[in-house]
């Protein structure tokens, strides 16, 4: 996988204000920015990246991924 296949998924997944991926093909980083995350905790966050991923960590598609999930607020007020 690439790091624009991965970021498609993503995208097609769940909508994103700002996404940011790379990685080298099994361990991933990504910083991802979504209105869907406002009121949720980091695991309900993570949570709904992993849904849009579909059973690709399962399958090990995608061994690892390391990510930042934020709002647009969050976003813009970062330091």
């Amino acid at each position: 996988m690439t790091d624009q296949e991965l970021h498609q998924i993503i995208a097609d997944g769940l909508p994103c204000t700002h996404l940011e991926v790379s990685g080298d093909g099994r361990h991933w980083q990504a910083i991802i920015v979504s209105e869907a995350f406002e009121g949720l905790r980091p695991i309900a966050r993570h949570q709904k990246v992993y849904a849009a991923l579909g059973k690709r960590m399962e399958t090990d598609e995608v061994h690892a991924l390391s990510m930042k999930t934020l709002t647009p607020t969050e976003w813009a007020s970062r330091v």
